[in-house]
């Protein structure tokens, strides 16, 4: 589904953050990918029309 699509662009992408800072640890990032996406697209408001604003 999209949904698991975007976790999981979520969490390679935070895995590519991690390894690019060359600190850190990726399993938190991994494990919050989820909330992370339920936030910015059923809580926060996000205009595309006004980037800006939330």
């Amino acid at each position: 589904s999209l949904v698991e699509k975007s976790v999981n662009t979520i969490r390679f992408l935070a895995i590519d953050a991690v390894e690019k800072a060359n600190s850190g640890h990726p399993g938190l990032p991994m494990g919050c990918a989820p909330m992370g996406h339920i936030l910015y697209d059923e809580v926060m408001n996000y205009y595309s029309n006004n980037p800006t604003c939330f």
